[in-house]
């Protein structure tokens, strides 16, 4: 048997495994078999049912025939054997030894066995119903460890914890193996992997599509010069869940040239030809048997394609190019596009995703129709809903292969196109809002650029149709907002609308004469953003035109050409019949901001749809201490399904003996974090301070630095007291931080490495002591936040008002019972309604505020508080080690100029921030105040489970329908 600390393997089988003898030349041995295994002979065959809802456990009949496992459910005796099975029939590791990393590949595809079960079936069903079904796709995926959200889905925890123990084995230490899926980055990848879950859980017919990343964006490490990157190995020994579908595979072309045929058709030719391949990940349903897709693609030439003389010939690299351009498209989560190559590889990674994704639902389409094929019965079965703007080519795409390939016309396949496709959208910022060179574009995707200019066309004459009796100026401007194509003539069918003024030139004296008055439309604006988020400025034309009415001789200058380019955004907007922001404030801004025209023209496209997260691992799995309290206090785990119960726990806020449970669980998990803080980052901390949390992506507009400089700020005032001062003033704190600064973002780096130059300082300070710690955790990723999360007393979200679309992570906390300083900014604006005002910390601008600030900026107005400027000074100072952080303060100086001017108001909410800080400390300081509030956190996150979301989705924009799957 196996020893207590799982060294060695098995000596024996359990008693109930069954064994086959078969005889090899040299050799007999002995062929494992579990009752969970499916295996055939002529005399016996095994079946399993339903291992959710089949609870009896019966003996297998020993009779012929068919055996009858129908009524057996696993227990952990049949576990044990199942994944003893695995770890000596299906080995990734040598067979001598039985430790942790073997033990979790054993575990997981013990695991597997049960999921292919119901994901079969699923498929099943699926496939013979024909009901209409959703494709979300999206570039992320951050799904996070899957062993324990599995087996929790499965309701069989408790049974593999003592399978495990059998073996030796504890199940925690056993899924700490498992490396997170390196599919995502941030919240939009979180986002789409709770929604799968949520998918699964409501029985909705629906797949997840994205790419299958071999390093994912980067794993981070933290040295004395701030961030590191190096690549992420989450495949480099396998993935046990995933399934390669090799008989799922299809074509994708890029480059080559568009020509017309004999027949009048126009065919993509020549080019660079790959084919991308398929692998399934299972995602489990709780208390389901529900078990969906997320379909992952990765890419590959043909065997043919190796050229095998080259090779022969010495020319290595030679021949395996065309493999070697076809696997780096699938290696990196969002490549640096700063270079040629980069912007190409990222454009090529969408059109993958996209063709390859819509190849797939359309064949699945063409053979569930059978003999009967309708193309315009494909919105009836087909939702494809674009995550972001990422997947936006799959509007040409849909169109080109219903032309080209299928054969419709173009009115008929534009109708199924704009009922199939809907787009959401998740930010405000320009950078974000994607735009590609349309000669990039057009020189990779010849024929999609074709379908873009003429979708462009027909867009721009239902505006003018639409607006057409409006002012020229007002019309131009519309256009010049709305259209697909950038920096464009317009289209000869209504360019003769727009007259251009008259103009004469003196060859003699090269004298310009204008003969109408120049409007102030023609004015070119100064600092502007251009699609990098830089500011650019251009002088204005308005001293020119003096000069030109008095007929000035001026010397010829180059013109300067704009950059043709797509709008990616705008695209999703035309193409699709739904458009949903993810917050209700973030909602109203892209109404009547970033597309206010085109809701002026569509308002029936446009809608919110409010973010949400899934309470199975966002409470139920990763916080045990807290969901055992709620289900007892609520008398039911209906919660887990059924969130509105929560908010039965507001009744008994005030109680204590709820309020001693409450507390000891976050000291439980608190304790944890300080075992992991300690191991992660050599640093001890307390678990009786206050556990300040900020976990996010590294951006200016979330505003670390605002945090970090609030910290330096309560570092100062400690460092002018004396020591029982401090004590009074000052409740302790641990501020800890976590997020990656994309790899060539500099200033994300910057905040950074001064994070954790403060934290060095501060933490090895003797006067301060346990009275502040800033740690920063390396490689923050899904398993760090199901620590973290659990553990937070106060946690921030303090992006500038106006910039957060939504964000998911505070729905986290609030549902953790953490209480969250923040702006009124995407979903803090809906959860401090929910929660109570009373129990969130509110500070700062307010979102119709922003321009005003900001004109206040450029107009040399703004005056800095004195506090802050104090911190900006003792950061100079040197305090905090020799960097020189000019670049890192300078960006929140001058009123103008990229990289300066606080373009994320930092120093005006500054003041505010602080302030309310101190609030935070002196509620802390009431622990009953505090718990209360905490209790009241949870209670009021009800409504932020993404099954809520879901089922708005299925109803408002997909219009699918739940099946259960018997």
């Amino acid at each position: 048997m196996a020893t207590a600390n799982g060294a060695h393997l098995f000596n024996h089988y359990g008693s109930n495994s069954r064994f086959i003898h078969f005889t090899s030349r040299n050799t007999t041995s002995k062929l494992f078999l579990t009752k969970t295994s499916h295996f055939r002979t002529p005399k016996r065959s095994f079946h399993v049912n339903n291992i959710l809802t089949d609870k009896i456990h019966h003996p297998i009949t020993e009779q012929g025939g068919e055996s009858d496992l129908s009524c057996f459910a696993p227990d952990a005796a049949s576990i044990t054997s199942s994944i003893k099975y695995h770890a000596e029939f299906t080995p990734v590791f040598s067979p001598e030894r039985f430790e942790l990393p073997k033990a979790f590949f054993a575990t997981a595809q013990s695991v597997r066995d049960s999921l292919l079960i119901n994901w079969n079936a699923t498929y099943d069903v699926y496939e013979k119903l024909n009901m209409k079904q959703a494709y979300y796709l999206s570039m992320e995926f951050l799904q996070g460890r899957a062993l324990l959200n599995a087996i929790g889905n499965l309701e069989l925890t408790g049974a593999f914890a003592e399978a495990l123990k059998n073996l030796g084995h504890n199940l925690e230490n056993v899924a700490s193996q498992e490396p997170d899926a390196a599919l995502g980055n941030g919240g939009l990848g979180r986002l789409a992997s709770c929604f799968l879950d949520s998918l699964a859980t409501l029985n909705y017919p629906a797949w997840g599509y994205g790419l299958r990343y071999k390093y994912g964006l980067f794993k981070q490490r933290i040295t004395k010069d701030g961030q590191e990157e190096v690549a992420e190995d989450w495949l480099e020994i396998g993935s046990p869940w995933e399934v390669v579908r090799n008989d799922v595979s299809y074509p994708i072309k890029f480059y080559g040239k568009v020509s017309t045929g004999s027949d009048g058709k126009r065919y993509w030719i020549g080019g660079e030809d790959i084919k991308a391949v398929a692998y399934d990940v299972p995602i489990p349903g709780y208390k389901t048997r529900t078990t969906i897709s997320l379909r992952l693609w990765s890419t590959q030439v043909p065997s043919a394609d190796f050229n095998l003389s080259a090779f022969n010939a010495g020319e290595h690299t030679k021949a395996c190019e065309a493999q070697a351009n076809a696997e780096k498209i699938c290696y990196i989560l969002y490549p640096g596009d700063e270079s040629e190559e980069g912007k190409i590889l990222r454009l090529k990674q969408q059109y993958t995703l996209c063709s390859a994704s819509l190849q797939d639902i359309i064949s699945r389409f063409e053979r569930r129709s059978g003999d009967r094929i309708k193309w315009e019965e494909f919105p009836e079965k087909v939702a494809v809903q674009m995550n972001d703007t990422h997947p936006t080519l799959c509007i040409p795409e849909l169109m080109r292969i219903l032309i080209d390939l299928k054969g419709l016309n173009w009115n008929e396949a534009w109708n199924i196109t704009q009922r199939t496709v809907a787009y959401t959208n998740h930010t405000v910022l320009p950078e974000a809002l994607e735009k590609w060179s349309y000669e990039l574009m057009q020189k990779l995707l010849p024929r999609h650029v074709e379908i873009i200019e003429a979708i462009d066309e027909e867009l721009v004459h239902e505006i003018v149709s639409k607006y057409g009796s409006l002012d020229l100026n007002k019309l131009e401007d519309k256009l010049t907002t709305m259209r697909i194509l950038e920096n464009f003539d317009l289209p000869s069918s209504v360019a003769e609308f727009f007259i251009n003024p008259e103009i004469s030139v003196d060859d003699d004296t090269e004298t310009v004469e204008v003969h109408d008055k120049v409007e102030a439309s023609d004015k070119v604006v100064t600092n502007d953003e251009d699609d990098t988020g830089k500011k650019t400025s251009v002088k204005t034309e308005a001293s020119a035109e003096k000069d030109i009415d008095k007929k000035t001789p001026v010397s010829p200058e180059p013109a300067v050409i704009p950059l043709k380019k797509v709008r990616m955004a705008n695209l999703c907007v035309v193409g699709g019949h739904a458009v949903n922001g993810v917050a209700e404030i973030h909602s109203e801004i892209v109404k009547e901001e970033v597309f206010n025209d085109f809701y002026e023209l569509w308002p029936e496209k446009f809608q919110n749809k409010t973010n949400g997260v899934t309470p199975r691992r966002w409470i139920r799995f990763c916080n045990p201490p807290l969901s055992a309290i709620i289900t007892k206090w609520t008398g039911t785990e209906d919660w887990v399904l059924k969130t509105e119960k929560l908010a039965e726990l507001q009744k008994f806020a005030d109680n204590e003996d709820l309020q001693n449970e409450w507390r000891e669980a976050k000291r439980s998990n608190k304790i944890k974090v300080v075992s992991f803080l300690k191991e992660k980052t050599g640093y001890s901390v307390v678990p009786d301070a206050m556990f300040d949390i900020q976990v996010k992506r590294i951006h200016e507009y979330k505003r670390q630095l605002l945090n970090i400089f609030g910290i330096v700020y309560r570092y100062k005032k400690m460092k002018e007291m004396t020591a029982a001062e401090r004590k009074t003033n000052f409740v302790p704190r641990v501020c800890i931080f976590g997020g990656k600064a994309f790899a060539t973002y500099v200033q994300a780096k910057r905040i950074v490495k001064f994070i954790t130059d403060v934290g060095a300082t501060i933490n090895h300070d003797p006067e301060i002591g346990d009275l502040l710690k800033v740690v920063f955790v390396p490689d923050y990723n899904v398993s760090v936040a199901e620590l973290l999360i659990p553990a937070s007393d106060l946690s921030e979200h303090i992006s500038t008002a106006g910039m957060e679309a939504s964000g998911t992570s505070n729905m986290k906390f609030a549902m953790n019972g953490c209480i969250q300083i923040g702006t009124l900014d995407g979903a803090n604006v809906e959860i401090r309604e929910e929660v109570g005002e009373e129990n969130f910390f509110l500070f700062g601008a307010q979102a119709h505020e922003i321009a005003g600030l900001r004109k206040e900026r450029a107009d040399g107005k703004f005056v800095p508080d004195e506090r802050f400027e104090e911190v900006k000074e003792f950061v100079r100072s040197g305090a905090f080690g020799s960097y020189n952080y000019d670049d890192l303060i300078g960006s929140l100086e001058g009123n103008e100029g990229f990289g300066r001017a606080d373009y994320f108001l930092v120093g005006k909410d500054f003041p505010s921030y602080i302030e309310c800080q101190e609030k935070v400390d002196e509620a802390y300081r009431d622990q009953k105040r505090w718990t209360k509030m905490s209790i009241l956190n949870t209670a009021g996150s009800y409504k932020f489970s993404s099954d809520r979301t879901i089922h708005e989705y299925a109803k408002d924009i997909w219009n699918i329908e739940a099946v259960e799957i018997a």
